[in-house]
Order: structure tokens, then sequence, then C-alpha cells
């Protein structure tokens, strides 16, 4: 008979799995996803890391998973730059649409400049903020 288990350190196999396993299932329920990963870099004349942007495309969709920058970098059109970039290669990629989520409302708002519209959101996502779905058409 099957069982349960609860986990907080799944294996990596058993992650793999799962994950091979529902993407089976999603390439014979919808077609194959075409998933691959996108990142967009800042980084300054050593190298370091000052920002950056990381998701992937799937199904005709660029999916934007985290875009940071470093506090110094903030305020100076970076964030649209990685953006527009993304969307760029997303587009190149034949994609149709970009999604993002995000919790914070200086973020919404760099978002919303770029072109995003809020079509969801989860209040209390964390307490005391809401997490906006956002997308927009490429």
């Amino acid at each position: 008979m099957p069982t349960l288990t609860l986990t907080a350190n799944p294996t990596p196999a058993d992650l793999a799995t799962i994950g091979d396993s529902l993407t089976a299932f999603n390439d014979s329920d919808v077609g194959p996803s075409n998933r691959q990963p996108l990142a967009v870099l800042l980084r300054d004349e050593a190298g370091t890391i000052l920002g950056g942007l990381s998701g992937y495309t799937a199904w005709g969709w660029l999916y934007i998973q985290w875009l940071w920058l470093a506090e110094s970098q903030r305020g100076q059109g970076w964030a649209a730059r990685l953006l527009d970039m993304a969307e760029t290669e997303a587009r190149h990629r034949g994609c149709h649409g970009a999604w993002i989520d995000t919790f914070n409302p200086l973020a919404l708002t760099v978002y919303q400049r770029a072109g995003y519209t809020p079509f969801g959101s989860l209040p209390n996502f964390p307490k005391g903020r809401t997490r906006t779905f956002l997308q927009k058409a490429l």
C-alpha cells in the first residue's frame, strides 16, 4: 500500500523524479515546453555582478523569476534595460508574452513603467504586502 512521507530535505533524485514525471505528463498533454534558461547580468569592470535577471522561456512565454540590483545601481534605469534585453531574447525564441511577480511596491512601479500590467494578486503574501502578478505582450 502507498505511504505518504513529509520531508524538509528531499533528495535531488526525489525532486528529479517529480520534475521529470510532471514534464513527461505536460509534454503529452500540451506538447513540449522547449524550456530554456535565460539570464542577463550587470557586471562592473572587475566582473563583479551588480545586478541581474534570471528566468526561462517555455510554451511561448518568458518567466522572470528573479530581478535584483545592488543598492548602488538602483534608480539608474538598469532594471528597464535588463527587462528589455530579456524580452528581446524571448522574442528571438518565439515568445509572445512575459510575466513576473513581486511584493515590492517600488518594483511594481518599475514593472508597470516597463509595460507590464497586473493580472492577479495575493494579499498578505508576505504579511502586510500584496504579491502582484504582471504580464506583458511581446
